[in-house]
């Protein structure tokens, strides 16, 4: 059982534990299991982690360490349960496996299922193999220890993993998810809203929990969709495209010299990429959101500060001015695939072009010439009515229970998030006998796959 992060306790160390769903106390029995010998891979593991760990966000640097610091101690990998991947050996086939010392293996059996070249991936060789790992921190040990340890024990050369990103917690509207409880949105759920699938990648890297805990708001969800989405990124390459359509015939002019206010734009273009590469490289996908919404917010500026639709005299000039506004859209079309992959495809039909790689600077990726698909707006606005229904539809039974339904922020206002807790606690404890008992199943049962007695 663990508490907390990195936190491991043994079921007969609780006091006076109870069951949740009779309140009964629990007859502790006894079992034969299989365990990982740690302490006897923790010479092998602490040497590679040495080679490693620098690479990985500083979460998952100190969890690991705090378990290596303590000592590691034999890990438990079986269970006494009806459900899971069976044991196959003797005297054990009517346990099942831990299902995080089993999960990880999946990794390397559903690339073997994929391919029957799988040890190119898995096995280390000639090939040039770097493994990125992303998840929650409370994850960390499993593949920072056990799994690693496990692969290490084999004897054999498999592929550890290079780069362990890790985030802290993402809550919801001032509460925490809790799927029993109804709070939040959930995968299945978000496709429910009719919100297109790239916005929700946006708004969640936007947000993304890298150093600290974060927060889900469905009213700063709306802010930045219209702001960042609609009126900077979108606005930016509609204008751009647009221009051309309408002044060139959708096609992209000649720039046969480039102006002090040109070289200023591209000099802080470039160092927006540079900026972007070296976050996507260090897993800082957060910042990168904001590098890539920096070169629009630019692009922005440049067109407003040349006002190419008043140098009627001048074609070439307007002409000059609008390549290298399509040019930065361009750009900005290969950036949004790692995040907004439909949209960045939307982006390059409009603009006629394939784009597979992401140049380390400023470079003309449309040419003199090239002819332009048709411009459509990338975004919609997200309209306030719209909002405040999902808020209160996610908003779970704390709200029902006392909590505002359409404003845990402004009940974080008048009495705190500490005293919202506290009086959904009091609701939930005047709650009829079965009710608890229901609910009380509903959270044991994902707890049984990990935290039944070793």
């Amino acid at each position: 059982m663990r508490l907390g992060i990195g936190k491991l306790i043994n079921a007969p160390e609780l006091i006076k534990p109870r069951c949740k769903t009779c309140s009964a106390a629990p007859e502790i029995q006894s079992s034969r299991h299989l365990f990982v010998d740690l302490p006897k891979l923790e010479p092998q593991l602490v040497a590679w982690h040495g080679t490693v760990d620098q690479e990985w966000t500083a979460n998952a640097r100190q969890i690991t360490h705090s378990w290596i610091r303590d000592g590691l101690k034999p890990r438990c990998i079986t269970r006494d349960l009806t459900w899971g991947t069976p044991v196959p050996l003797e005297g054990f086939k009517e346990k099942v496996f831990y299902v995080w010392y089993d999960a990880p293996i999946g990794y390397i059996s559903i690339t073997a299922n994929y391919t029957d070249e799988w040890e190119k991936w898995w096995k280390r060789s000639e090939h040039d193999v770097k493994l990125y790992m992303f998840m929650g921190k409370d994850n960390v040990p499993f593949h920072s220890v056990i799994f690693p340890s496990c692969l290490l024990g084999t004897g054999e050369e498999y592929t550890l993993v290079n780069v362990l990103g890790a985030t802290e917690y993402l809550n919801y509207e001032d509460l925490k998810f809790s799927k029993s409880r109804g709070t939040g949105v959930f995968g299945d759920q978000a496709a429910e809203t009719g919100i297109e699938a790239d916005i929700w990648r946006f708004y969640l890297m936007y947000v993304r929990p890298e150093s600290q805990d974060t927060v889900f708001s469905w009213d700063d969800f709306q802010t930045k969709n219209n702001s960042e989405l609609l009126n900077n990124l979108g606005n930016f390459v509609h204008r751009a495209l647009s221009f051309c359509a309408a002044t060139f015939d959708g096609c992209v002019q000649p720039v046969d010299e480039l102006t002090e206010t040109d070289r200023q734009l591209i000099g802080l273009v470039d160092k927006e990429m540079r900026e972007f590469q070296e976050c996507l490289s260090k897993t800082r996908l957060r910042d990168g959101v904001r590098s890539l919404l920096t070169i629009s917010r630019l692009g922005n500026q440049y067109i407003q500060l040349c006002q190419p639709w008043t140098l009627k005299d001048q074609r070439a000039r307007a002409g000059a001015i609008n390549a290298i506004a399509v040019n930065v859209a361009a750009l900005i079309a290969v950036l949004l695939a790692p995040y907004m992959p439909t949209v960045s495809e939307r982006l390059q039909q409009q603009l006629n072009v394939k784009l597979t790689a992401i140049p380390e600077r400023f470079v003309a990726l449309v040419k003199p010439g090239h002819k332009l698909g048709e411009p459509k707006p990338l975004f919609s606005r997200m309209e306030g009515d719209r909002v405040a229904e999902l808020k209160t539809k996610y908003a779970g039974k704390d709200a029902a229970s006392g909590a505002s339904a359409g404003g845990p922020k402004e009940d974080a206002k008048k009495a705190g998030a500490k005293d919202a807790k506290k009086q959904g606690a009091k609701d939930a404890a005047k709650g009829t006998a079965k009710d608890a008992a229901a609910e009380g199943k509903q959270k044991e049962k994902p707890a049984g796959k990990g935290d039944k007695k070793k």
